[in-house]
């Protein structure tokens, strides 16, 4: 059968033109994968080119690896010559080879964020930042803005002028870079701003990779930003065989960098280049679909297309108005499990939302209800303490130059060299011009260090002996001989009982994926080498840890949903002052609520059959209780594609229209506040629905039994012993206690 036959037509006019510029507009759902990987395999199969000429570029290690394994399927025998991979992994391959030519060790370092907090306060202390007025965050953010705009130190000081908090940041930048060099080390913006640094000042290399990728493709389009766009348009600027598979509708990423322009400019940048819509929708049904299209329209700033599908119509879409958060958070968990019940998996659902704090009532009726969940978005796994003291050791054989790395471990576990010494060897390296490292060895000269000189020369002969190690034994075994003769395993059970268990369960599975990584070298004939593991863990995002084999509900901001799908879909918190937020509302930057318009199109195309919108009237935002009007996206969606009567219990008029005369004391506005003590906040119950004795159920604590009953004026003051949460005093108005009856039933 020919592989071309399962495509629709613009797909397969899309496969089929390989000569010149491409811009292929992929509306959510359009098979934009399928076609980048039948593209490559025609290139191969039918234009006889050398797999080595290939370059397909994404931007998630997720991404990356499902068009590798479709791409090795399609293809066969020679896919592996062929380069698929992220932006940052791509640049990091380059660096590993040239990165010399620019005045650093190609065994650098890659920072990840802690790594970056920790080098800023470093550079704050030395420049004298009032980190009060300055914060490190905001540094650091500013920072990397200049970076993805291609702005270096000295352009950044000059654009300054004389503004006195602009030529500050400029300090700080011009140290942090001189720290980073001085570390041997890149943070994430760096890798891709070297690379184009060493493509613009190094001709043959960028000779040598024009050659190398006469043909390149690059996902995701509408999320590069301007030091991506520079870097593909140095690769491709001898052959123009450039093909960029985008949706502007779906550019949420302005925060990050990304740049809209660049796909919407394309054409400019390339007249002669062909434009191909993609708008056949294989993943979700008619009315989702009509309702996508309906919000997105009332874009100004977008190309034209309208996503259609032939999956049929389907349910219409949920809507849902409650009370409070609390009572939205009761419905959805309800739902789900209910769900389950009738044969649905855990996994099938989706819960998104605008700002990682919603998903906290989430999590208690989850816990209370025994639903299992994972937050996309919480604590990396190697971010966790003992994966990046692990990783810190592995880092210090691998490029000694690493001061972070190293002083992170010279006491870990302890071994009595305490911050004075530390701070000794540091002015001596400082004062010799040498690294910390590289102090540590020869101890001797370092003045004042006294009888720590001894242990100084201890921990530097363990690392030696590790470096040496690290040379004849495998990845596993190194780790293995870290972890043994460090004692780091003992020193966390004497040190932390009760969570040792859990972090040694976490270092077992750094050894799983230490094991994994050489199984994967030894699979493509490439070394298991220590550069290339650390590379390869500093590049993994938080998306890429999603187990889509797991049961259980995910949790997620509508950003991190980009790129996934799921057969039910929850928005929560469709309020104005929330989404969109109360600055994009009442801010004056039209492009802002667009951005926002986008983000909401985004979540509404990632349900393939069912998707349900749900909002508060009021809910605590900052302790304060915030009155939100129905968002305006909802609003644009057609009547007649909601269903507002499925049994989710609304409680007042849908479209949060309040009279008049009740809500005049809490203004008109996009969303009003009412203050603490406010008389509209909550009113005393007259009589309870339990009573001593009563077995009851609270949204946090789970259930217990109520032991005491005072009332208090205001309101009743009720005393319950929890099973797992012990004796708990709360206010029956805000506890919102319900009572258990025999059967188990509210």
């Amino acid at each position: 059968m020919d592989i071309y036959e399962t495509l629709n037509e613009p797909q397969r006019e899309a496969v089929f033109y390989t000569d010149g510029p491409l811009l292929i507009l992929a509306g959510a759902g359009s098979g934009k994968t399928r076609v980048l990987t039948h593209r490559i395999a025609y290139l191969i199969r039918e234009k006889s080119v050398n797999p080595w000429n290939i370059l397909a570029i994404t931007f998630t290690n997720k991404a990356a690896g499902e068009m590798r394994q479709r791409v090795d399927n399609l293809v066969g025998f020679g896919s592996e010559s062929i380069w698929v991979s992220t932006f940052h992994s791509a640049c990091v391959r380059i660096l590993r080879r040239y990165i010399d030519r620019l005045g650093y060790d190609t065994r650098f370092t890659i920072y990840d964020t802690d790594d970056q907090k920790t080098l800023m306060k470093e550079v704050c202390r030395k420049c004298g930042i009032d980190t009060k007025q300055f914060k490190e965050r905001m540094l650091l953010s500013v920072i990397s803005s200049a970076k993805n705009e291609m702005v270096m130190p000295e352009e950044f000081e000059l654009n300054a002028g004389g503004d006195f908090s602009q030529l500050k940041i400029a300090k700080v930048y011009r140290e942090y870079e001189a720290q980073l060099r001085a570390n041997n080390a890149l943070d994430f913006d760096d890798l891709l701003v070297k690379t184009v640094q060493l493509l613009d000042t190094q001709p043959d290399v960028l000779e040598s990779y024009q050659e190398r990728f006469r043909y390149i493709m690059v996902d995701e389009y509408q999320d590069t930003n301007t030091v991506q766009f520079r870097l593909i348009r140095l690769l491709a600027g001898k052959y123009r065989n450039l093909c960029v598979v985008g949706d502007d509708d779906q550019s949420i990423y302005k925060f990050r960098g990304a740049n809209i322009r660049n796909i919407l400019d394309f054409e400019k940048e390339y007249p002669d280049a062909r434009v191909i819509r993609l708008e056949q929708n294989y993943r979700s049904t008619g009315n989702i679909l009509n309702a996508a299209n309906h919000v997105i329209c009332n874009n100004r700033g977008r190309k034209e297309k309208t996503l259609w599908t032939e999956n049929g119509d389907g349910d219409r879409i949920r809507l849902g108005q409650f009370d409070t958060g609390y009572d939205e958070a009761d419905f959805i968990a309800s739902d789900i499990r209910k769900s389950v019940r009738e044969g649905a998996s855990y996994n099938d659902n989706a819960i998104l939302y605008r700002t990682n704090a919603q998903s906290r009532l989430f999590e208690e009726k989850f816990v209370a209800m025994n639903i299992p969940y994972k937050i996309v978005g919480g604590i990396n796994f190697y971010a966790r303490r003992e994966i990046k003291d692990i990783l810190a050791y592995l880092k210090t054989v691998d490029n000694g130059k690493d001061d972070l790395a190293v002083r992170r471990i010279i006491n870990v576990p302890k071994r009595g060299i305490g911050l004075t010494t530390i701070n000794r060897v540091q002015e001596s390296a400082t004062a010799r011009g040498i690294g910390f490292y590289e102090a540590l060895l020869a101890p001797d000269l370092i003045a004042g260090i006294g009888r720590s000189g001894a242990k100084l020369d201890s921990f530097a002969a363990l690392i030696e002996y590790f470096k040496g190690q690290a040379e004849r034994e495998s990845l596993t075994d190194l780790l293995n001989e870290i972890i043994e003769k460090t004692g780091y395993i003992e020193n966390l059970e004497a040190d932390d009982p009760v969570d040792a268990e859990t972090r040694i369960q976490n270092i077992d599975e750094l050894l799983n994926k230490a094991a994994a990584y050489e199984e994967d070298c030894a699979d493509k004939g490439e070394p298991a080498d220590l550069s290339g593991f650390l590379e390869e863990v500093a590049l993994v995002a938080d998306i890429d840890s999603l187990d889509e084999d797991q049961d259980y509900v995910v949790l997620m901001t509508l950003h991190s949903a980009k790129g996934l799908e799921f057969p039910h879909v929850y928005m929560a918190g469709m309020e104005d002052g929330l989404f969109p937020s109360y600055m994009t509302v009442t801010g004056d930057d039209p492009e802002e609520l667009e951005e926002e318009r986008r983000l909401c199109y985004v979540g509404i195309t990632r349900a393939e059959q069912k998707l349900t919108l749900t909002c508060a009237r009021y809910r605590m935002v900052r302790g304060e209780t915030q009155y939100n009007k129905l968002s305006r996206f909802v609003r644009e969606i057609p009547a007649e594609l909601l269903d507002t009567g499925a049994g989710q219990r609304p409680v007042k008029p849908l479209f949060m229209d309040r009279p008049e005369s009740k809500q005049a004391s809490v203004g008109k506005g996009v969303f009003s506040v009412l203050k603490k003590g406010s008389q509209l906040t909550a009113e005393k119950p007259g009589k309870l629905t339990y009573d001593v004795g009563d077995r009851v159920r609270h949204v946090k604590f789970g259930e217990g039994t109520v032991l005491e009953i005072k009332d208090g004026g205001r309101d009743h003051e009720v005393t319950v012993e929890f099973d797992t949460a012990g004796i708990r005093k709360m206010f029956a108005m805000f506890a919102k206690l319900v009572r258990i009856t025999d059967d188990g039933a509210r």
